[in-house]
């Protein structure tokens, strides 16, 4: 199970990134939060922008609501919607 929080009105949870995939998608729950394997090479934050897109897209919402507060050179973050 996934679990979320609020903070300030915004949903926020834990991701679990694997960059140089085949292609950026939600594989499921992993440890409280979620695994997504992103197309991107983590270079020149290449992986933390397609992994917001990727949110971005799956939720509806605009890509610049989509925020990653924790982690941004770590495999595991926080992401907040």
């Amino acid at each position: 199970m996934v679990e979320l929080h609020e903070k300030n009105g915004n949903a926020v949870f834990v991701v679990k990134a694997q960059p140089r995939s085949s292609k950026s998608r939600i594989c499921g729950a992993y440890n409280g939060g979620l695994k997504v394997t992103i197309k991107a090479a983590p270079v020149d934050d290449a992986a933390n922008k397609e992994c917001c897109e990727l949110f971005s897209k799956v939720f509806s919402v605009p890509p610049s609501r989509v925020h990653i507060i924790s982690g941004k050179s770590s495999r595991t973050k926080t992401v907040m919607l």
